[in-house]
């Protein structure tokens, strides 16, 4: 997803997981969802992301940035991003995080916040 005109990104993750811990940082990527998916579908699709990156401050983005990060998260390929998939993206956008991502997400299993996700 890195191009040349890729925005200045300050990755906030590792900072928000230090302060708020596992649960803490999962509710607010939930809290994340939440804005930018489309209420009638339950899912972030192109038209709802484009609608509400501004919440986000991504409202530089160009439509090829947006559907690039749809295509980079989209694990299932229905062209939208649900709620497991906009997290593990996320986290593999944060490469701070990355190396922390193994405990939160063991933690997160544990406190059964995806227990509808199915794969």
């Amino acid at each position: 997803m890195a191009s040349k005109n890729e925005p200045n990104f300050q990755d906030f993750l590792p900072l928000m997981a230090e302060k708020l811990g596992g649960d803490g940082l999962i509710a607010e990527l939930c809290n994340g969802f939440n804005l930018l998916m489309d209420s009638s579908k339950g899912v972030i699709t192109f038209e709802s992301l484009k609608r509400n990156s501004g919440l986000l401050g991504l409202q530089d983005l160009s439509d090829d940035d947006l559907y690039s990060m749809l295509k980079e998260g989209d694990f299932d390929g229905d062209g939208a991003l649900n709620q497991m998939e906009f997290c593990v993206l996320m986290f593999r956008l944060s490469p701070d995080l990355m190396d922390q991502s193994q405990f939160f997400l063991e933690e997160t299993l544990q406190q059964g916040y995806f227990q509808d996700f199915h794969l």
